[in-house]
């Protein structure tokens, strides 16, 4: 079969997409190598750890981590052993509910994830808002809000809602 028989993208919808996809991928990484050296800690742990800061009794089920981050349970349960072996969380299994364990924060963990809070702000700020004028991050949010609803997804995130996303 040759190229013009493929269903394939158009020109314009390829430089859409990949424009989309590099920039996604290259902010990605920037904000994954300013957490790991100015935070020292994967930009994974912080989304773990700031959605336990954020959950009621600073405690959730692995499940629930799971699902909230978008990974599989095994890269969950690996990550949480390794922030239970740095002290900043906890495994607990649930009174009255022996079915799934609680990942819990520690005070060294709330204490952490608040240090490292910053940093994240600062690198979001700097590689994803600060190049964009308040039109383009508005355009920025109705195209992710889009497209998370289009997925089944939340598509409310504003700073308020119950669950803030990173």
């Amino acid at each position: 079969m040759d190229d013009e028989q493929l269903d394939w993208l158009e020109p314009d919808e390829l430089r859409v997409f990949r424009a989309f996809s590099r920039g996604w991928q290259s902010v990605s990484a920037q904000l994954d190598a300013d957490m790991e050296r100015d935070a020292d800690l994967p930009r994974t742990y912080f989304d773990i750890l700031w959605r336990l800061r954020r959950a009621p009794g600073r405690a959730l089920r692995m499940s629930q981590l799971a699902e909230m981050t978008n990974s599989k349970l095994s890269r969950v349960t690996h990550a949480v052993g390794r922030l239970e072996t740095a002290g900043l969380l906890r495994r607990e299994v649930p009174e009255g509910d022996r079915r799934g364990w609680l990942a819990v924060l520690t005070d060294a963990g709330v204490k952490r994830v608040e240090r490292a809070a910053p940093v994240y702000a600062r690198s979001v700020r700097k590689h994803v808002l600060g190049p964009l004028d308040s039109a383009a991050q508005g355009q920025l949010t109705s195209i992710g809000e889009t497209l998370l609803g289009r997925m089944g997804a939340q598509t409310s995130l504003r700073s308020g809602d119950e669950e803030q996303s990173l």
